[in-house]
């Protein structure tokens, strides 16, 4: 049966299947500049030094023959996949950056991009994050995406403000109890 017919699956997925996470239409994607150099950084580092690498394998690999059963081509040649698919996702990132400089508000106690914002929840305990661009999220250690529900709860109030929080239990009143960015030069 012609190819054209049938889904295959392939180890040559084409970029089009990296999940991107989405940007509120008309919006930018924002990220602070050490989140853009973080990627900047990977990106020559896959360029530079991990992909010539794999590729003196890979053809040291196909010089000793039969590449069917051959474990260093064919491990060669996936990662090689991978590693251009990582180009390429970070390619688009890098395009499609808008780098903000938090430490431009530092001294404000109104929530904006880059903020390190402590709040508190109806139930007392107090919570503390840090909005920043989408490619720098870490939840783990308070690090959230400035299109999270609760960034956006949050953006534009001050200190001493209670805003409301839309979650599948109900509203949630937040008190923002501190709001912080980096100094300048930081």
């Amino acid at each position: 049966m012609n190819k054209a017919f049938v889904k295959e699956s392939s180890d040559d997925d084409d970029d089009g299947d990296i999940p991107l996470p989405e940007i509120p239409a008309g919006a930018k994607n924002y990220i602070t500049p050490a989140g853009y150099q973080r990627l900047k950084d990977e990106l020559l580092q896959l360029i530079d030094v991990d992909r010539p690498e794999v590729v003196r394998i890979v053809h040291w690999a196909a010089s000793n023959g039969d590449r069917s059963e051959n474990g260093d081509y064919i491990y060669g040649k996936r990662r090689l996949r991978e590693i251009d698919r990582r180009i390429r996702f970070l390619t688009k990132r890098l395009d499609l950056a808008a780098v903000v400089d938090p430490s431009v508000h530092h001294g404000s106690d109104q929530v904006f991009f880059g903020a390190t914002v402590t709040y508190r929840n109806q139930a007392g305990v107090e919570h503390t994050i840090t909005i920043l661009g989408i490619d720098e999220l870490d939840p783990l250690h308070g690090k959230i995406s400035w299109i999270a529900p609760v960034a956006r709860a949050l953006t534009k109030a001050r200190e001493g403000d209670v805003v409301s929080l839309s979650t599948p239990a109900g509203v949630e009143e937040l008190e923002i109890v501190a709001v912080d960015y980096p100094a300048p030069g930081a």
